[in-house]
């Protein structure tokens, strides 16, 4: 069963390939998705990866490291209100 992950403070140049490239050490990446503002296009600095396994390691070895400058918020995904 394939996890959602949230991570969050990424920096606005981030791409969804660096992202797949940072998790696919730890198991495998079935998805990413970068979230934009609707209105400008721009990234918001959040983003969700989900996997199909190693999902706790990738949370605990990636949470609060370096991506461009930012202390990277990662950890489980909670569902939409």
């Amino acid at each position: 069963m394939s996890k959602r992950i949230y991570v969050g403070n990424l920096p606005f140049s981030a791409s969804e390939d660096e992202l797949r490239t940072m998790f696919a050490e730890f198991g495998e990446v079935t998805s990413v998705n970068l979230i934009s503002d609707r209105e400008t296009g721009r990234p918001r600095g959040f983003g969700f990866v989900e996997m199909e396994s190693g999902a706790e390691e990738a949370i605990s070895a990636l949470d609060q490291t370096d991506m461009g400058g930012r202390k990277l918020n990662v950890n489980e995904a909670r569902p939409r209100r």
